[in-house]
């Protein structure tokens, strides 16, 4: 890639990437427990003050995503200090927004990036493959697929940038 770097703090989710949220997350009107031991979800993602029973319509689900994401990104420009592509911003804010900003912040990630190690904090996205307990890189497995699919697919995303 032939862009410079930029400081994390000029950075800022490209719509492309709310939108990739959006469709990675999926719509519920009603909360649900996506996955066997997970926390209850709403809308396009969100487990925030979420408790079973709640329900919300499309554009107050939207609307909560895009003030969650706003928040992911405000962990992401505290704890990263190493400099981003485009790119690499929108995965990583993604990233936070599925596995939450604290786990996000005190990741292995987040060491290598501000260690200036970019390819090795993409291969770290890799590290991300359970979901309750379970590990979803696991061959076959129909419980969570998807979320193994997503980290090869963010993986192959950040390693475009380098």
């Amino acid at each position: 890639m032939n862009k410079a770097r930029m400081n994390v703090a000029a950075l800022s989710l490209s719509a492309a990437a709310f939108v990739g949220i959006l469709t990675r997350e999926g719509y519920t009107d009603r909360a649900i427990i996506p996955t066997k031991g997970d926390v209850p979800t709403l809308g396009f993602g969100t487990t925030g003050g979420v408790r079973m029973g709640d329900v919300t319509t499309p554009v107050v689900a939207a609307q909560r995503a895009l003030a969650d994401s706003q928040q992911f990104e405000g962990a992401l420009r505290q704890c990263v200090t190493a400099p981003l592509h485009q790119v690499e911003y929108d995965v990583y804010v993604d990233l936070s927004y599925n596995i939450g900003a604290s786990a996000f912040c005190r990741s292995t990630i987040v060491r290598r990036l501000n260690a200036g190690d970019y390819r090795a904090a993409c291969d770290a996205i890799l590290l991300f493959r359970y979901a309750a307990g379970f590990d979803c890189s696991t061959p076959g497995n129909g419980r969570c697929a998807g979320l193994w699919a997503d980290r090869k697919r963010k993986h192959a995303q950040c390693m475009g940038a380098q």
